[in-house]
This record gives structure tokens, sequence and C-alpha cells, in this order.
């Protein structure tokens, strides 16, 4: 995780962390995950070159995330989100619900959580696209009710604080 350490947060936050860290070390085939909120800013993610337990085993096993750094990852997502979004009304098409970029050497899924965030993931060419997709699901079923504005407010103080 990029995110601080438990200590400070709150249980609400913690165990988004724990849902999200989840995500990334049960899902075969996902690089890298984050929570971006709807105005663009990283409130959660995950890099596997960065966790504390196993990370050179999970690295020989899943290559790191997009280049740079997670911050990629949020950036790509955010964007993603706001032309599918931008896209979804041109079209009367609704709420966007669900995103996914198949590309030759990866793919990005984007996942939209009830407040308005979003949930990226970053997946192995190889991965199993309906697995990914339920886990998501699953993830934002449990953190669409407790990205408050409280908490959403917490995790970007978390985040500023370990950049």
């Amino acid at each position: 995780m990029t995110a601080t350490g438990t200590f400070g947060l709150s249980t609400e936050a913690r165990n988004l962390q724990w849902l999200l860290g989840n995500l990334v070390e049960e899902v075969p085939g996902v690089r890298s995950v984050t929570v971006v909120s709807s105005d663009g800013l990283m409130l959660l993610s995950s890099d596997p070159a960065t966790q504390q337990a196993g990370a050179a085993a999970a690295d020989a096993v899943r290559p790191g995330g997009p280049r740079g750094s997670s911050a990629d990852l949020a950036t790509i997502v955010s964007g993603i989100g706001s032309l599918t979004v931008g896209a979804a009304r041109l079209m009367d098409g609704g709420g966007v619900k669900q995103t996914m970029v198949a590309m030759e050497d990866g793919s990005v899924f984007v996942m939209s959580i009830s407040d308005g965030s979003l949930l990226g993931v970053h997946a192995t060419p190889d991965c199993d696209m309906s697995v990914v997709a339920y886990h998501m699901a699953l993830f934002v079923g449990r953190a669409g009710h407790v990205l408050t504005p409280e908490v959403r407010s917490e995790l970007r103080k978390s985040m500023e604080s370990t950049q």
C-alpha cells in the first residue's frame, strides 16, 4: 500500500485499505489497483513493488504496475472516467457502470463507486476478465457506503502525507 499505515486511521479507512490489498493479493493477474475520488484525487492505491510482505515474490509472479508510480494509474482512471461519462451524456446512455480497455500487454478496468469515485485496476493480458470484474464489483459493493465525505478526506490526507 502506498497509503500510510493503519496508525491514526479510522476503522472505515483501514477496512478500505484491507479490501484493496485483498483485491491485489487474491485476484490472479492484477498488477495494481487505485480508488480515485470524483474530483480526480487518488484516495487509495496499491503498488506491488512496495508491499512489505512478500514484495520480491510478488514481483516475480506479477510485474509492477504502470510506468512511473501509482499516481499514473490514478491519472489514467480519472481520465477514462471523465471520457466515458462525457460519451454517455452525448449518447443519452445514462450512468457509466464499467469500462474496460484491452491492450496488447494488459488491461485497464474502471468501475464506478456509488459516491462518484472510481475503482481502477491494471491487469495482465492473460487475466480472467470476468474474475477481475467480479472482484471489482464486490469491492464496489462493500466500499460504496463507507466512502463518506469524512473518510474521503481522511484518505486524501493520508495519501498526501506519503508523497
